[in-house]
């Protein structure tokens, strides 16, 4: 902070107050700060704000272990006139509070269902090897499950053997209407993983997972739907490779097109996931499967514009991070989702569905009128079963056409 400030008197501020113990953690804040791009104006408002904030605790007789969501509002009720939580000091002022470790929570009341979820979260990953995006939903849902069936807090462990098929029912039945049909079918996974783990545990006796009845599973209803390579190349002349932010999308754009990447795969790949040797992409898929793509021209040369023009020096060892401070790498696969739609927006195209899969699904239609085999598209999307593959034999309709009976009627 000595570099920071030209003069001591924020630091004394800072130093007089309640944050007086938390000077070296705030130093430690503004390095962390530095290494992920954050100009030093912003670096300085942010401890200006600290600050700030403190004195008023001290004038108000607020101890700092105290401070809570309400003082927070409090404050900035006192400090910008009004209550707004789009409002920038709303937004950064409990992240700093909670980087420092000097934001009080208000302690949990104790619940015996905690142990079994994060014994059930253990199982899933280190003996099922499932992946942590995964692992959340399936608590999440058994959760829920526990705390409708024994309580929110119960005050003893939950017999688990009390568990009853209509139990499993009447949840499936309260909560399967208000839930999309996808989130229905992972809630039923979950369920099912659940009771297993019980049995396998000694818990139960009885496998309950049979009770968790079978959901219709309508994904080969529809025509998957699939940008043209038409569309597919106007996509991709509108990003504006000019700046940062285009290489980027350009590049991102580019995996999903040529490679069928999922949004979850691009988000998460790092920098040791080239394999620019060998021409590779290393992709570490779902139950610790390992994958090794062909890295095609295109898209290699993209990345290494990004790489030398557009990634913003950074620790961060993800090979696609945000553009703005801090520079983090992408959390979920919906920031990839979200990198499309913009492109789509700027392209002026304007499909029924907007998610990365649409480029998906377009590099297996151009493989298929290409006259790849299904089972040749199933390993390039690199599906596990074979049905998944299945819903592009509806793709092709200059093969189906022979196959359409005559209208009854008479008409051509």
């Amino acid at each position: 902070m000595d570099k920071l400030f030209s003069t001591t008197y924020t630091v004394e501020r800072l130093n007089d107050g309640p944050f007086g113990p938390y000077l070296a953690r705030i130093n430690d804040a503004v390095l962390d700060g530095v290494a992920s791009g954050y100009a030093s104006l912003t670096l300085k408002a942010h401890v200006q704000l600290l600050a700030a904030f403190g004195e008023w605790l001290s004038a108000k007789g607020v101890d700092l272990g105290a401070v809570q969501q309400e003082t927070v509002e409090e404050y900035l009720s006192f400090r910008i006139g009004r209550p707004d939580p789009r409002h920038k000091y709303a937004l950064i002022l409990p992240r700093l509070l909670d980087r420092l470790g000097a934001f009080g929570k208000p302690a949990l009341p104790p619940t015996h269902l905690e142990p079994i979820i994060a014994d059930f979260a253990r199982y899933l990953a280190h003996e099922r090897g499932l992946a942590e995006t995964t692992v959340t939903s399936y608590t999440g849902f058994v959760r829920q499950f526990l705390a409708e069936r024994f309580g929110v807090e119960p005050s003893v462990p939950p017999a688990l053997s009390a568990l009853t098929p209509p139990d499993v029912t009447a949840f499936l039945l309260r909560h399967a209407r208000s839930l999309s049909h996808g989130r229905v079918l992972l809630m039923g996974s979950a369920l099912r993983s659940f009771f297993r783990y019980l049995v396998l545990r000694g818990e139960t006796v009885a496998n309950l997972s049979g009770a968790v009845h079978k959901v219709a599973d309508w994904r080969l209803q529809t025509v998957p739907k699939a940008l043209e390579p038409e569309q597919v190349r106007q996509l991709l002349r509108h990003c504006n490779r000019r700046t940062d932010v285009g290489r980027r999308d350009y590049a991102i754009l580019l995996l999903l097109a040529r490679l069928g990447l999922r949004a979850g795969e691009v988000a998460h790949l790092t920098l040791e996931a080239i394999d620019w040797e060998a021409g590779e992409i290393i992709l570490f898929g779902k139950n610790r499967r390992v994958d090794r793509l062909p890295l095609p021209r295109d898209v290699g040369k993209a990345i290494v514009a990004y790489l030398r023009r557009g990634r913003p020096v950074c620790p961060s060892r993800r090979l696609f991070v945000r553009a703005r401070a801090p520079h983090d790498g992408f959390k979920s696969s919906g920031a990839i989702c979200n990198v499309v739609q913009r492109g789509l927006r700027r392209a002026g195209l304007t499909p029924p569905r907007q998610g990365a899969h649409l480029l998906r699904h377009g590099l297996a239609k151009q493989m298929l009128r290409r006259g790849a085999s299904l089972a040749e598209i199933g390993q390039v999307l690199r599906h596990q079963r074979v049905d998944t593959t299945a819903i592009y034999a509806k793709v092709d309709l200059e093969a189906l056409q022979p196959l359409a009976l005559s209208w009854l009627g008479g008409a051509k």
